[in-house]
């Protein structure tokens, strides 16, 4: 098994009866912002917690639900995410972008995709029907919400060939199927890859883990020795960190580790300083070190109902039965959203295998190399390097759990 990190979006629909030109560095701008301040909302409520989201599925969506959107309701989704998806320029920056997150090559699989699936009854407007159809590898599926087994059976379907892992697929599947449902949007964000330099089995070890709460366990923990971008900072608090990028294969994405350089200082004092403007000056300012990392095995599955997110990101009206405006999804029904879940997984290992005797007990020679040495909670964002695109964010604040 290779590091994985998947995740599903839905928004549900029920029935109820009654831009500026951006450049492309603007707009990366604004999505990584947008994957920051989802994120911050989102680990408020969670507290000190293990978490990941993906960012790059929520957006997606609410992307395709803005081509529907009108009036006050579209005003509330294109500040959230800080562009107007009807502005010609705008869609054609994105399509550039979503091409360059698209990729299968070298070992690594990058997937975006999502689906738009109508009750049978549901006439979509030939505008929204257009635009959806060829929105960063949609599909358009018709279904018979009436009918459950059934609706589960076809998102399933879609699930297993996008994602192919059991365990996300069956997730919330009686969201989606609902009765009361007249559309569902799902959104996956799939990212399968091996790193450029594999952890040696042999060299994990049981080492100390200081959890947020400060107690010590013992986890599995990887090392090597390698030569990687590497910086520290320090916060306007005067917050010493450090950041570490560790490349997969073929180094077009890696994952960035942002870990406070003392136990006394919290993930949180460092957390509420992300910005989009912090995290490309990080991938700007590392520099090449041959360094001795050491970092746990770990696997977070997190799931979240997005709409006190939403609400803090200003997305109020798609919730309202009586305010939400989608007509131009369908001049038929009153639509307005009635969920927003989030699920996302990441798995973290020397080269993605897991074996009973990872665990044993090495004892490593010391070097005088500089040391990365995860063992207290930490930060984590996968980044794709050509589109700047943050596809997963997350904190590790318990391997154990």
């Amino acid at each position: 098994m290779l590091p994985i990190f998947s995740s599903v979006f839905i928004l549900s629909a029920c029935c109820l009866t009654k831009g500026n030109c951006i450049s492309y560095d603007e707009l990366k701008e604004l999505k990584t912002q947008f994957a920051i301040t989802l994120y911050q909302h989102l680990s408020e409520a969670e507290n000190r917690s293990n978490l990941v989201v993906s960012p790059a599925s929520v957006a997606i969506s609410l992307e395709l639900l803005q081509f529907g959107a009108q009036g006050n309701t579209f005003e509330e989704l294109q500040k959230a995410l800080g562009y107007n998806i009807h502005d010609q320029g705008v869609q054609e920056l994105l399509h550039s972008m979503y091409r360059g997150v698209s990729d299968s090559s070298q070992g690594t699989v990058v997937q975006l995709a999502c689906s738009f699936l109508m009750d049978t009854g549901v006439q979509l407007s030939p505008s929204f029907a257009a635009q959806a159809a060829r929105w960063a590898n949609s599909s358009l599926q018709h279904t018979n919400f009436t009918d459950p087994n059934s609706t589960a059976a076809q998102v399933q379907e879609w699930l297993t060939d996008k994602l192919g892992d059991r365990e996300v697929r069956g997730m919330l599947l009686e969201s989606a199927g609902s009765p009361l449902s007249q559309v569902a949007l799902l959104s996956t964000m799939f990212f399968k890859s091996r790193w450029q330099k594999k952890f040696p089995f042999m060299d994990t070890q049981l080492l100390p883990f200081t959890t947020a709460e400060g107690s010590t366990l013992k986890v599995p923990t990887m090392h090597h020795t390698a030569e990687v971008n590497y910086g520290q900072f320090q916060t306007a608090a005067l917050k010493n960190f450090s950041v570490v990028e560790l490349p997969y294969l073929g180094e077009k994405l890696s994952m960035f580790l942002v870990l406070p350089s003392h136990k006394g200082t919290s993930l949180s004092q460092i957390e509420s300083h992300l910005s989009a403007k912090t995290i490309t000056l990080w991938a700007n300012s590392l520099k090449r070190t041959k360094m001795d990392i050491f970092l746990p095995r770990f696997s977070v599955h997190s799931l979240f109902d997005l709409r006190t997110a939403f609400s803090a990101l200003g997305i109020r009206d798609a919730f309202d039965p009586t305010a939400a405006d989608f007509r131009g999804i369908s001049e038929q029904d009153s639509l307005y959203i009635s969920e927003a879940i989030h699920k996302a997984e990441i798995e973290i290992t020397e080269d993605g295998t897991k074996a009973s005797g990872a665990t044993a007990m090495v004892l490593l020679r010391r070097s005088r190399t500089p040391l990365f040495k995860a063992d207290r909670p930490f930060t984590f964002f996968l980044r794709q390097a050509n589109t700047g695109s943050v596809l997963f964010i997350g904190r590790v604040t318990n391997p154990s759990q």
